[in-house]
């Protein structure tokens, strides 16, 4: 079982060496990322954007250029169809976003024609380590599905559960978080997760453990579980938090990144192949464990 960033790492290390295209690739940052999976030996890359752009950002981010296959492309869009189609058509394994918009992306993503449609829903997931307890906790969705709907939460629930068995978690505990740890009529999130729970129960939801309604304190830590007198066998273990809704989900992101230094893996999935999406404001070090996370996925 994987239970750090950097065992993600080595899990992707583990799987071989991935072809990953970078859409718009005009980023520092981005190119850093690219460049460190490359020189730790689970990606090739291919460079998809405006060539002079590349070089510029390449030279202000000491990356060594010839290293990387480049495509030329200056419209940030046609871009993002080119990186998808490639790897709908098997010429890499996943799309690595960068200086274009999410909505070109997913809208690549999501094309009948050369797109990465499985007829599942997309979800964003983040990966992110508990030291203490040195386990790794994901959590969804924090970017993607706005104000999810039951049966939507159920598919985010899912796709979670399955990358958690591909980072060897077997069994993985399901938290489904609201504000408080039992039903109140007043409050939706609350029916959900107990909705959410019922259908686990019933094999609706497959390969995890699920309860809930839990708050966020009582699904982390024991303790806090013990003082509620919760009893649950997820409450204080939780491999997996199952956020209410997006402001629920990008708060918490935020909160850990910008407020307790936190770095996490975060990826796309649902479609045919991983998609990293990297927020400009995100660490070189979240970047590159978001695409050996993707690498891992593949």
């Amino acid at each position: 079982m994987v239970s750090s960033l950097r065992g993600i790492a080595e899990l992707a290390k583990a799987r071989g060496t991935k072809t990953c295209v970078v859409v718009a690739a005009e980023d520092p940052e981005v190119l850093v990322a690219i460049d460190e999976a490359v020189t730790y030996g689970i990606a090739r890359s291919i460079l998809i954007g405006n060539l002079l752009k590349i070089e510029q950002a390449a030279d202000i981010a000491g990356v060594d250029i010839s290293r990387h296959t480049l495509v030329e492309e200056d419209n940030p869009s046609t871009a993002a169809r080119r990186g998808v189609l490639m790897v709908s058509q098997g010429e890499a394994h996943l799309v690595m976003k960068g200086l274009v918009s999410t909505s070109d992306v997913l809208k690549a993503v999501l094309s009948k024609d050369g797109g990465l449609r499985t007829g599942r829903l997309l979800s964003h997931l983040s990966v992110f380590e508990m030291q203490e307890n040195n386990r790794l906790v994901i959590f969804s969705d924090a970017a993607m599905n706005i104000s999810p709907t039951l049966e939507e939460k159920a598919e985010i629930t899912q796709n979670a559960i399955d990358v958690a068995h591909l980072l060897g978690i077997t069994n993985p505990r399901v938290a489904v978080i609201a504000a408080i740890e039992y039903v109140n009529s007043d409050m939706p999130a609350t029916i959900d997760a107990s909705c959410i729970s019922k259908m686990a129960e019933r094999g609706q939801i497959k390969g995890g453990i699920v309860d809930g309604p839990l708050a966020l304190d009582n699904a982390i830590s024991l303790e806090s579980a013990r003082i509620k007198g919760i009893i649950s066998p997820v409450a204080g273990r939780a491999d997996i938090l199952i956020m209410p809704d997006i402001e629920a989900g990008n708060v918490f992101y935020k909160t850990l990144v910008c407020m307790a230094s936190g770095c996490c893996a975060s990826v796309v999935v649902g479609a045919k192949a991983p998609v990293v999406l990297t927020s400009r404001a995100d660490s070189r070090e979240s970047k590159f464990y978001s695409l050996a996370l993707g690498i891992a996925l593949s």
